[in-house]
């Protein structure tokens, strides 16, 4: 039975989901490929390798797979953050692909307001201290 409360949660996370993806924040497996500086080395299975690996993580919109282009290393060739991996690994139990996209994409307290995603690079200790704070609050929540 569809009640109220069950709509409107629908309705947050289909708001949410269309947050995401106009954020211009993931690219597709041909769109990786196309990326100035990516290994000529790399071809279309590597990035499927890297999910299989638990090195990045993928959300799925209208059949298509779409990698965050935050995750990626840019003087790495494109290859993944060694932190995406280890954050990958704390939520795997917690979030689902996309859990994992709002997480990375929203406001986050114990980050002092900033995002996720634009620490990787910078602080990455930091966002994994954000991301096991997150899985303790759902453990004790």
């Amino acid at each position: 039975m569809t009640t109220p409360t069950s709509l409107r949660e629908a309705e947050m996370e289909a708001r949410s989901r269309r947050a995401v993806m106009e954020s211009g924040d993931w690219l597709t497996v041909d769109e990786i490929l196309q990326l100035p500086g990516v290994s000529s080395s790399i071809d279309c299975a590597q990035p499927a390798q890297w999910k299989q690996q638990g090195d990045i993580f993928t959300i799925n919109d209208h059949c298509t797979e779409y990698y965050p282009a935050f995750g990626l290393e840019k003087d790495a060739g494109y290859r993944p953050y060694r932190v995406m991996s280890k954050i990958i690994d704390i939520f795997k139990d917690d979030k689902s692909g996309w859990g994992m996209a709002f997480w990375f994409q929203s406001a986050n307290s114990y980050l002092g307001g900033l995002k996720p995603q634009n620490l990787i690079a910078t602080d990455p200790d930091l966002v994994i201290d954000a991301a096991l704070d997150e899985v303790q609050e759902i453990l004790h929540g």
